[in-house]
């Protein structure tokens, strides 16, 4: 069984069923005795619930990633080590975009999730507290609040992306990842990356 544990949730793959639970509470994996959960963890006090419940095994000293990036989390070296080339886009609680060519890692950076960025818009004013409308037209110019805010965030994203990409294939992932899909054209949506990347941690050890 593998595991990815991030800030709220453990995620798991166990054969072909990819499935998650609140970090909040142990979950009930009904597993025998001696299996093993392979993990790998940005979250250190829910690694250590489940060490205390089962037989875990920590992938992250096994990432084996050409970078010259410092402090590149657990979760995104996996990720990485599972796309040979093309531009990385992971639309989490944070998003993150990372760019590989021929094996290697050239760099990456970090944007707020979306639900970072209502939050902070509802902060500024209760006026301006919209859900993200991923139907805007990023060729027009808005022309009414909620779509100014969409415009606001998802634009400067989606131009960094296809400037880094040049013709590279665009791979996204992520809770959110598969709504930005509609302004990559060809872009590939595939929400278990980490653990293809797990599995190949687990094959080059």
């Amino acid at each position: 069984m593998l595991c990815e544990i991030g800030n709220t949730h453990y995620h798991f793959k166990q054969g072909g069923r990819i499935w998650k639970a609140s970090v909040r509470d142990t979950p009930d994996l009904r597993l025998e005795k001696e299996e093993t959960i392979y993990t790998l963890s940005v979250n250190e006090t829910a690694l250590r619930r489940l060490a205390r419940r089962y037989r875990v095994f920590d992938l992250e000293p096994f990432i084996n990633l050409d970078t010259l990036y410092f402090g590149l989390g657990v979760d995104r070296a996996a990720a990485c080590m599972a796309v040979d080339t093309g531009v990385l886009v992971d639309a989490g609680s944070a998003i993150t975009v990372d760019i590989m060519r021929d094996g290697v890692h050239l760099g990456g950076f970090i944007y707020p999730g979306l639900a970072k960025f209502q939050n902070m818009y509802a902060q500024i004013s209760p006026r301006l507290q919209r859900a993200m409308n991923f139907a805007v037209d990023l060729e027009s110019l808005p022309q009414n609040t909620g779509e100014a805010i969409s415009y606001g965030v998802i634009m400067p994203l989606v131009s960094s992306v296809k400037a880094l990409a040049r013709n590279k294939p665009i791979i996204l992932t992520g809770g959110d990842g598969g709504y930005f899909a509609r302004f990559f054209e060809g872009s590939i949506v595939d929400q278990s990356l980490i653990f293809k990347g797990m599995e190949k941690i687990i094959k080059e050890f």
